[in-house]
């Protein structure tokens, strides 16, 4: 097999590969890196040997995205506030776009991916790949350096994590009316509207990146509503709707600069959580949505 036919073969792939990283990783960027050094790996590889390439190649990035987990959760033990996946928009501006496109199917949410990211390396690798992407514990097994029966339970309690989350509202038209609702109470300065478009329970994330003033989630409708009213004012003004990670969400942006992505989920009609990314680091590749 030549080189460009190596080439071609992997670029069929890659979309897919793509996907997985970014559901292990919940960075783009990072999700691209894992990708690429598969690439890398494949060209150091003898091709002809290789009988299952997209199982070869999957195998290849959930290691990767592994070893690149474990390091991150070492370095965000100093890590202070919330701390979010990187969003990704689109609406309008790219949603014909395959591997964007990929990147959020099957519902991957902000939501989803914050409760992700409470799971150890390894549950979380079993899950994205058994419950995702069809893996066998077999092959995640031999992934992790364990047994089969240690995926399948790994992949179990991610599973009872995940379903332990809130249920959330599939209607994307709805989801839009009921974040429409809540820019509109925000810009009005209208409390009552605000915190009736709000679950009771509903938790307020935000994560301004490594270094800036911290702040912990706020919980509940009035305490949310209070915030967003005496520190969002400035941000409402400037916010748009959006479609963030397959969901109802907010871009803010000054011209063409985006300073801030929120990710909004709803259920039974009302906001249950917000996670507001204002770290330049994530938003890089955020766009503006066009009309």
């Amino acid at each position: 097999m030549n080189d460009d036919a190596i080439a071609t073969q992997f670029e069929e792939h890659r979309t897919r590969l793509r996907a997985v990283a970014y559901r292990m990783l919940g960075s783009t960027s990072e999700a691209e890196d894992a990708v690429q050094e598969a690439w890398l790996r494949l060209n150091r590889s003898d091709a002809e040997t290789i009988d299952n390439l997209p199982g070869w190649l999957t195998t290849v990035v959930a290691r990767v995205a592994l070893d690149m987990l474990k390091a991150r959760n070492r370095r965000r033990e100093d890590y202070v506030g919330s701390w979010s996946p990187e969003p990704v928009v689109t609406a309008g501006t790219d949603a014909s776009d395959p591997e964007r496109e990929a990147l959020i199917a099957d519902s991957v949410g902000l939501a989803l991916l914050v409760v992700l990211e409470t799971l150890s390396p390894k549950e979380r690798l079993a899950f994205v790949l058994h419950d995702m992407f069809a893996v066998s514990f077999q092959e995640i097994a031999a992934i992790v350096d364990g047994t089969p029966d240690a995926a399948r339970q790994m992949a179990s309690r991610a599973r009872r994590r995940v379903r332990g989350a809130a249920t959330v509202d599939s209607d994307l038209p709805r989801q839009r009316e009921v974040v429409d609702a809540f820019l509109r109470a925000a810009r009005d300065g209208d409390f009552e509207a605000l915190v009736s478009v709000l679950d009771p329970d509903v938790v307020f994330r935000h994560d301004g990146g490594s270094g800036r003033r911290a702040q912990g989630p706020i919980v509940g409708a009035e305490a949310v509503a209070r915030s967003a009213l005496a520190r969002g004012r400035r941000f409402v003004g400037l916010a748009e709707p959006a479609v963030v990670n397959g969901a109802a969400g907010i871009v803010v942006a000054s011209g063409n600069h985006v300073i801030g992505v929120a990710g909004l989920t709803v259920a039974g009609d009302r906001i249950t959580e917000i996670d507001l990314v204002t770290d330049p680091a994530k938003l890089r590749d955020a766009r503006r949505p066009r009309a």
